[in-house]
């Protein structure tokens, strides 16, 4: 029967009755129903519901996920200071160390420096003793050529008036075609060089 009150035909029959989205069957044309949230007859215990629901879940938050996302802050913190702590260390060893090496490297540049200084004077002070060990020998060697040079004037001087005496007694001879006698020769040689 249709609900009108008549007989229904084989094509009303056959026609699926409309449906909710749950599968179930629409309410009656007279009956209105609205969406259960918004229904003013479930109000009282919608909020019942949401008091229990706030206050479970205000206990989870307070007693379980903040606790644990503070410790979780504060490791970060911790770990972020030590961290800060150890940087200002390290910049402080290497601060110190780079004086140290300042103060080595300038150290070394003195000692090369006055290392080379000391080789510098050491070898002035060899050239100069080799130069006065050098000047010595060359003033004795001039010394005794000087003297060599003396011994062979001397006996030059010495044979020059050998020479001189018997040229003389050569050229009287050939211009007087007198004889002169040697100490007279050489007695006038000695004169004459003597002047």
């Amino acid at each position: 029967m249709a609900a009108n009150g008549q007989p229904m035909t084989l094509a009303q029959a056959t026609q699926p009755t409309p449906a909710t989205h749950a599968g179930t069957t629409a309410p009656p044309p007279g009956e209105h129903k609205s969406f259960p949230p918004f229904d003013s007859s479930t109000f009282p215990s919608q909020l019942l519901w949401l008091a229990i629901t706030f206050a479970l879940m205000y206990y989870l938050m307070a007693k379980v996920a903040l606790p644990r996302i503070g410790g979780i802050l504060e490791d970060r913190r911790d770990r972020i200071a030590s961290d800060l702590d150890m940087a200002e260390r390290l910049k402080q060893e290497s601060e110190e160390a780079e004086e140290t090496y300042q103060k080595a490297l300038a150290n070394a540049r003195a000692k090369a420096f006055s290392i080379a200084e000391t080789a510098r004077l050491e070898a002035k002070a060899a050239s100069d003793a080799q130069r006065a060990e050098a000047e010595a020998a060359l003033n004795q060697q001039l010394a005794a050529a000087e003297k060599r040079i003396g011994e062979i004037k001397a006996k030059a001087l010495s044979d020059v008036g050998a020479i001189a005496g018997d040229a003389a007694e050569a050229i009287v001879a050939s211009l007087t075609g007198a004889e002169v006698s040697r100490a007279e020769v050489d007695e006038a040689v000695t004169q004459s060089m003597a002047k």
